[in-house]
C-alpha cells in the first residue's frame, strides 16, 4: 500500500495528547506488547514532540526529543511504514536539537531499527541491553552546530530604489533572482499556480534551495491561488519544499474575495518586491528596496494567509 500525502508539525503534549497517545498505543502497546505504564512516562511532558499527519490531518506517526538530547518513542502506523515517514521525523527532531544548541543526540533503538539510525549517521555505543523485554542498542550522533551570526554594528538603511518596469519573462526572472539573493531570512510568494516558466527555472529553484539551506531559522511562505492546476504535475519548487519541509509553508485561499485576486508578487525581508498585474503574465514592476510598497504587499499577504488553508496535498514527502 503506497500512501504519499503527509506532513509534519511540532506537537504540544497537552494539546495533542490524544493523537500522540493513539499512535503510540497502536504501535508500542498493541503491536509490541509494551505495558502502557512503561510506554507513557513523566518525561513526556518535558519533551519536544513531532507528529506526522495524513492529508485529512489524522495522526500517523510520532517521535520525541528529551531535554538531554535523547530521541525516542518513534512510532509509525503500519500502513505508513517504508514510505520514509520515520526519516522525515528524525530529520525534524535533529533540526530541533540543533536549534536547542545540543552538541550530540542519542537513541535507544530496538535492534531491528539499527539501520534506520545508522543511515542518519548514528554510531553504536555500549552493549546491547533489554528494555520492556526487547533488546536495544544505544546509538549516538554528533551534531553539526548551526552557524552563529556575528553581531555587527547596524548599518544605515539603504536608500529606496524607484520601481522599475517588468515587461518580459526574462526581466521577471532576473528580478526574482535578485530578490532571493538579497533576502535575509524570509521570502514571501503570492502566486497563481507557481508559474512554471518563472518558478520552474533551474536558476530560481537553485536560488531558493541555497536560501533555505543558509537560513535555518528562516523560511519561504507561499500562497498558491489555484493549487488544482498543479495536481498530478511535477514542479521543482514543490519537490524542493518536500525535501526541506521545515523551511517551506504553502497555503491556498478559500475566501471568494481572495480567490478573485488576479495579481502575483514576491517579497523579501530587505524591502524588495516584485509585482505582476496578472498572475499568468510577466508585466509589472519591481524594486530591490522600496519598503513602502513591500509593506503594503506584505499586509495583503498576511490578510490572505491568516484565512487560507494549508496545502497538505503539496506536503508530500517522497522520502
Amino acid at each position: 500500500m503506497q500512501i504519499t500525502n503527509f506532513y509534519l508539525e511540532p506537537a504540544n503534549y497537552e494539546v495533542d495528547f490524544d493523537a500522540l497517545h493513539y499512535v503510540r498505543h497502536e504501535v508500542f502497546v498493541l503491536e509490541h506488547r509494551i505495558p502502557p505504564e512503561v510506554e507513557f512516562d513523566e518525561l513526556d511532558r518535558q519533551c519536544h514532540h513531532v507528529i506526522a499527519r495524513d492529508e485529512q490531518s489524522r495522526p500517523i506517526a510520532t517521535g520525541r526529543l528529551s531535554p538531554d538530547g535523547k530521541i525516542g518513542r518513534m512510532a509509525v502506523l503500519r500502513d505508513w511504514r517504508n514510505q520514509r515517514v520515520g526519516q522525515s521525523m528524525l530529520r525534524f527532531l535533529l533540526e530541533k536539537a540543533r536549534q536547542l544548541g545540543l552538541e550530540t543526540v542519542s537513541a535507544d533503538a530496538q535492534l531491528a531499527a539499527l539501520d534506520f539510525y545508522r543511515k542518519a549517521g548514528f554510531v553504536e555505543e555500549g552493549a546491547v541491553f533489554v528494555a520492556a523485554g526487547i533488546p536495544h542498542q544505544t546509538l549516538r550522533l554528533l551534531l553539526q552546530p548551526l552557524d552563529k551570526s556575528v553581531r555587527r554594528t547596524a548599518k544605515p538603511a539603504a536608500a529606496s530604489v524607484q520601481a522599475m518596469r517588468l515587461e518580459t519573462l526574462e526581466s521577471a526572472s532576473a528580478a526574482t533572482l535578485q530578490l532571493i539573493a538579497d533576502a535575509r531570512r524570509q521570502l514571501t510568494i503570492y502566486s497563481r499556480d507557481l508559474e512554471y516558466a518563472l518558478y520552474g527555472h533551474n536558476e530560481i529553484v537553485e536560488a531558493l534551495k541555497q536560501f533555505a539551506l543558509r537560513n535555518r531559522g528562516g523560511g519561504v511562505r507561499i500562497i498558491i491561488q489555484e493549487p488544482a492546476n498543479l495536481r498530478g504535475q511535477t514542479h521543482p519548487v514543490l519537490e524542493l519544499a518536500q525535501r526541506l519541509t521545515s523551511h517551506f509553508q504553502i497555503c491556498a485561499p478559500v475566501e471568494a474575495e481572495d480567490l478573485q485576486y488576479l495579481s502575483a508578487f514576491l517579497l523579501n525581508d530587505s524591502g524588495g518586491y516584485l509585482f505582476r498585474l496578472l498572475g499568468n503574465r510577466y508585466e509589472g514592476h519591481w524594486s530591490p528596496n522600496l519598503p513602502a510598497k513591500n509593506r503594503r504587499l506584505q499586509e495583503e499577504f498576511e490578510r490572505v494567509w491568516q484565512r487560507s488553508r494549508p496545502c497538505t496535498e503539496f506536503r508530500v514527502l517522497g522520502l
